[in-house]
């Protein structure tokens, strides 16, 4: 089910976070930058939906500001190491709730 670009309303299932959170977003972190197809529409690859899922657990979970948040953007960049783990994880939680998502609609549909 991997897939090269995702709607915002497809971020938004995945994610939990509401569109008008993600365009907001959009202004405040450069790390989140999805470009815009023929139709002007946001189209959000597995990066951008990583940078989500952390800026999430960033100021959702861990109750960071933006600009807490933007400082931590900046240091991770700094350490690699701990990124590509970040990253991993990351990827893995989005999968697992495009599973999730997947099956609900099977679901839906029995």
């Amino acid at each position: 089910m991997k897939k090269l670009y995702y709607s915002i309303g497809e971020v938004t299932k995945i994610t939990g976070v509401e569109p008008h959170v993600l365009r907001y977003w959009e202004k405040v972190f450069p790390q989140l930058s999805p470009s815009k197809n023929k139709a002007g529409k946001r189209v959000y690859t597995d990066k951008n939906i990583q940078t989500v899922m952390e800026l999430k657990t960033l100021i959702k979970d861990k109750k960071y500001s933006t600009a807490g948040a933007k400082k931590a953007l900046r240091q991770k960049k700094q350490s690699p190491d701990k990124e590509d783990e970040i990253n991993k994880r990351l990827s893995l939680k989005k999968d697992l709730q495009e599973i999730k998502l997947l099956l609900k609609r099977i679901h839906e549909n029995l």
